[in-house]
């Protein structure tokens, strides 16, 4: 029987010849991670289970990305438990602050997370990692534990949706425009524990930054994960970074899928998420000149070189303006060290922004970049709910960060062409 990449990937973890939509099954999982905040859970769960032993110390990691640099003593604890519990296990895939990165653009840049993989981490945005064709999905802490135990987890198969993206992109405008608009058109709901399948001649151009911007906000529009066949691109990004093999799975032409949508985007501008969801889905140019106070580039959904390299080229001979606070964060060490090697960060802080070591710290509302009563940010990360970013009365503004950029230069959200014309 026909079927899609996400029934194939689990049919196989499973060690049956196929699976079907809402089956329960138990699988094999070929990779599991855990960051501060939800890992230090996990370990309190392996060690009321009496464990004695992870089920594969090459298929675990532990990265310390949200609260780090330690913000209080708080933080530095929940920070130690994760040291601690990699020595005594001898993980090698434990991430120190000066050697790590935002989990979710870390993990692959290591080749540790690969095309076929069921991975499974204790964070919502796990499901980045379906730009390489793998089924990867937040799961909780407890659930954490279990895989770190065992090497299985249950699922439910989840029905497949998908979504066919044709045209021609317009300058400026990429893969977190093209999710924000899918996110925009069917909801935050719209695929609740679904797979969202994203397919079409314009995915197949894509390059994998975009691709990971759009399988990372998968979630926001309630997915179980969001996927993309793997091809030549993925081959090129994963074949030198690989820690062991892997395989490329792809749906059959006559799979059947709950619901097919079909969009061509040759005429979309940049879009803008308004406060407070991101389903609140406008096109840049529809937008009120709205001031703002805050202007956040990074995050795991806009943190990578190509990001900066976006941001660079608006920002590239500017003053970020008056009165508007510009914070950069590079995802990863590796991606900090080539914007330097390149000459971004230079760009930026002649530009007066601040760059950062790797954080998700103000995604969250963690720490470096939180909002006060009343303020309004711009950021290429993922959630805008109310209080994500600060105090409740603040609002954020998502973007991608050629206009976070543009936003920081004029103080207000604009569209790249308003600072480069």
């Amino acid at each position: 029987m026909p079927k899609t990449i996400s029934e194939k990937i689990l049919a196989d973890h499973a060690g049956k010849p196929e699976v079907s939509p809402d089956e329960l099954v138990e699988v094999r999982i070929d990779f599991a991670h855990g960051n501060d905040i939800t890992a230090p859970l996990a370990i309190e769960a392996f060690r009321r289970a009496g464990a004695k032993k992870v089920f594969d110390r090459e298929r675990i990691s532990l990265v310390p990305d949200h609260f780090v640099p330690n913000k209080d003593i708080a933080s530095a604890i929940q920070a130690r438990m994760l040291a601690d519990f990699a020595k005594e296990f001898d993980l090698p895939y434990y991430f120190e602050v000066g050697r790590m990165g935002v989990e979710h653009a870390l993990l692959p840049e290591q080749g540790l997370v690969l095309p076929g993989d069921v991975a499974i981490g204790a964070d919502s945005h796990t499901c980045t990692y379906g730009a390489l064709g793998a089924f990867a999905t937040g799961v909780g802490s407890t659930d954490l534990a279990a895989a770190m135990i065992t090497g299985r987890l249950w699922f439910k198969v989840p029905q497949s949706m998908k979504f066919i993206f044709k045209g021609k992109l317009r300058p400026w405008v990429g893969g977190k425009d093209m999710i924000l608009y899918t996110i925009g058109k069917i909801g935050v709901d719209g695929a609740r524990y679904r797979a969202m399948e994203f397919t079409g001649e314009l995915i197949e151009s894509l390059s994998m930054t975009d691709r990971f911007s759009m399988c990372n906000m998968a979630i926001e529009a309630g997915a179980k994960v969001g996927i993309i066949t793997p091809d030549s691109i993925t081959q090129e990004y994963v074949s030198a970074r690989a820690k062991r093999p892997y395989k490329f799975y792809s749906s059959d032409p006559d799979a059947s899928y709950e619901a097919v949508y079909e969009w061509d985007l040759s005429d979309l501008e940049p879009v803008v998420a308004m406060p407070h969801s991101p389903q609140n889905v406008k096109q840049v140019t529809e937008i009120p000149k709205t001031p703002i106070d805050q202007v956040v580039i990074g995050s795991c959904t806009n943190g990578r070189l190509e990001d900066l390299r976006l941001a660079a080229q608006v920002m590239k001979g500017r003053k970020v303006a008056r009165g508007v606070r510009c914070i950069v964060i590079p995802a990863t060490q590796r991606i900090y060290l080539e914007a330097m090697e390149e000459g971004l960060l230079e760009i930026f802080i002649e530009a007066e922004a601040a760059v950062s070591t790797p954080t998700c710290g103000p995604c969250l509302g963690g720490h470096m970049g939180i909002l006060a009563p009343g303020e309004t940010a711009v950021a290429t990360t993922n959630r805008n709910f109310v209080g994500r970013m600060g105090h409740v009365d603040s609002k954020v503004y998502l973007s991608n960060p050629a206009v976070a950029a543009a936003s920081a230069i004029l103080g207000r959200i604009a569209h790249p062409e308003e600072v480069l014309s």
